[in-house]
């Protein structure tokens, strides 16, 4: 039995065509035939970059940003989508979200970081958002899992490298070369022997090069995790119907008419139905 599952990117997808791209043939690659995937983005003219920089630095700004993602979470459960997929390391309202829809949610950043311990002890992010550098530290110990957390560095590389590399195959040497050599410093300076690199589209370069290893160090395959995850949780829930918690503060779910008239209140019922597929 096939299933269809709802993709949720931090970028705008109109803007970053080539990435796209990327992510279809790479989808189309790892995942079984009769499984769906529709590519979803934020809203058009949420952003007043290409690029989100700005607002990733800021907790309010990340935090108003959420928004959009339990909209989406919302609209892929009442469209009959089986799993929701937040293809995005930092994974925006993901446990908010669990407590309102009964499919399976993914968040990308929260599975590698767990399954990060079946390759290695100790993982490290290798990232070019550097705004969002202090967050990961926090963010990793609340997990439960801050002994294993060797630390972040920077990439060496920007986000439009990494865009560009995927729309001109002359530039992807060059910057797949220069992430491989700070991964390797990473490995000898901070001990890490997993890397995951932090942002989906530089995730993405790094597999569709080939790169599985550096220095001996595993490399996380991000997209391929996130969605071959959330075809398993499909199935578990089919076969086993094993689903999210609904025990304890955090996990209860709230009463959904309720849910609907605070969104209508605050104005946030606007947001469903925006973050058309691309």
């Amino acid at each position: 039995m096939g299933m269809r599952i709802w993709h949720q990117s931090m970028a705008v997808l109109r803007d970053v065509p080539h990435y796209v791209e990327a992510v279809r043939r790479r989808l189309g690659e790892v995942l079984r035939p009769d499984t769906e995937v529709v590519l979803h983005g934020l809203a058009h003219g949420t952003m007043d970059t290409d690029y989100p920089k700005e607002d990733l630095g800021s907790s309010y700004l990340n935090y108003v940003h959420g928004n959009q993602w339990v909209a989406a979470g919302l609209d892929a459960q009442a469209q009959g989508y089986d799993a929701f997929a937040l293809a995005t390391i930092a994974s925006p309202m993901m446990h908010e979200i669990r407590t309102l829809v009964d499919i399976p949610v993914v968040g990308y950043g929260d599975t590698a970081f767990r399954l990060a311990a079946l390759y290695g002890k100790r993982f490290g992010i290798l990232f070019f958002n550097s705004v969002r550098e202090g967050f990961w530290p926090d963010y990793v110990r609340n997990m439960g899992i801050g002994e294993a957390f060797s630390g972040v560095m920077l990439a060496g590389v920007s986000f439009h490298d990494v865009v560009n590399a995927h729309g001109d195959k002359k530039r992807t040497a060059e910057v797949v070369a220069q992430v491989v050599a700070t991964g390797e410093r990473m490995v000898k300076e901070l001990g890490a022997n997993v890397i995951v690199p932090g942002e989906m589209p530089l995730n993405l370069l790094l597999a569709d090069a080939g790169v599985s290893s550096i220095a001996g160090a595993t490399v996380i395959d991000g997209l391929t995790l996130t969605f071959k995850t959330a075809e398993m949780m499909v199935d578990l829930r089919r076969t086993s119907g094993m689903m999210q918690s609904r025990a304890g503060w955090g996990h209860n779910a709230p009463n959904p008419k309720r849910v609907a008239q605070v969104q209508a209140f605050y104005g946030l019922d606007k947001l469903r139905g925006r973050l058309a597929s691309e």
